[in-house]
């Protein structure tokens, strides 16, 4: 059922509708060979992400090794299939080309943010530039964020003209929108913010032909709390869905910041196929924003093959 009228009609979000039907999805029963499955679906929609103001060449190239291979190092049992490798390493514009470098042709995509994050503080021309770095220097991927201040400010066209901008300077990269829900105080305003951004992207001459998962939306830059939580993502996840029914355009979701378990990964899975369907169950419509998950998520598909759990030092940390 949903927690939201359509997007025309500004239908206010029913939060205790929300918030019930996001626990729901928690109550799902997934046993042993759905449940290594989706540990394996999970670890392919991981952007494995490092963003501190400390990160180093050194760093970026160990996560990227660990995206390519990330049960690598892990004991599995004879003839048990490997994880396969993460959707893509996301780092600052500064560290784009050593990330392509050392990923080669893996498959692994590279994402850079940009648009001064994680603040969004900073001059149309500067955050234009920071897009344009990170694309020259190799990047697939570009998470941008919009200017939340203008946003609460009732200063829409001037969301809807950056985003519009911004995409044009992502030339062929896919761009995800980053709302930073835990500044936008609402689930209303968190539903008219994934409306604005989904509407200023199909509204662009071509708009209305976007490729899967050319747009995503995305709950936060992992630096505001509270970041991704279920009621939240399922907000936004009824906007996508809005989308497709009336444009016929599947724009991709990324939850980001708090997500640290495997069965957090397993139960915001459930909560897409439900919503959406199977067609978002691929790493180019769904990502997780994640830097702890992915160690979860290894030793987690270990214990079902096994039935332990490795030592700590068995599972080479991302």
């Amino acid at each position: 059922m949903p927690v939201h009228g359509t997007s025309s009609n500004n239908a206010p979000v029913d939060r205790t509708m929300a918030e019930s039907r996001a626990a729901s999805f928690r109550t799902r029963s997934i046993k042993k060979d759905a449940k290594l499955e989706g540990h394996r679906m999970a670890v392919a929609m991981t952007d494995l992400t490092t963003l501190e103001g400390k990160d180093t060449p050194g760093k970026v190239r160990s996560l990227c090794r660990k995206a390519i291979q990330p049960s690598s190092g892990t004991p599995l049992p004879q003839g048990a299939a490997p994880l396969p490798s993460v959707a893509a390493i996301c780092v600052y514009p500064e560290l784009v080309e050593v990330a392509r470098q050392t990923l080669g042709d893996s498959g692994v995509r590279v994402a850079s943010v940009a648009t001064a994050f994680p603040s969004g503080q900073y001059p149309l021309s500067v955050r234009l530039e920071d897009v344009a770095m990170a694309v020259a220097a190799g990047a697939d991927e570009i998470d941008m964020v919009i200017s939340r201040g203008a946003f609460l400010s009732g200063k829409t066209d001037q969301v809807v003209e950056e985003i519009r901008e911004i995409k044009a300077a992502c030339g062929s990269a896919h761009l995800k929108i980053i709302l930073e829900t835990g500044e936008l105080e609402t689930l209303d305003n968190i539903r008219r913010a994934s409306d604005l951004a989904i509407e200023a992207v199909v509204g662009m001459p071509g708009g209305t032909e976007l490729e899967d998962g050319e747009v995503f939306i995305k709950t936060s830059t992992g630096k505001v709390s509270p970041a991704a939580t279920m009621p939240v993502v399922l907000v936004m996840l009824e906007a996508i869905r809005e989308a497709w029914f009336t444009h016929g355009i599947r724009i991709g979701m990324k939850p980001a910041g708090g997500i640290r378990t495997a069965k957090q990964a397993l139960h915001y899975l459930v909560m897409v196929k439900e919503t959406l369907d199977d067609a978002w169950l691929d790493p180019r419509l769904f990502r997780f924003g994640a830097s702890s998950l992915l160690d979860d998520l290894v030793r987690q598909y270990a214990k079902q093959l096994t039935g332990h759990y490795m030592a700590p030092y068995d599972v080479t940390r991302a």
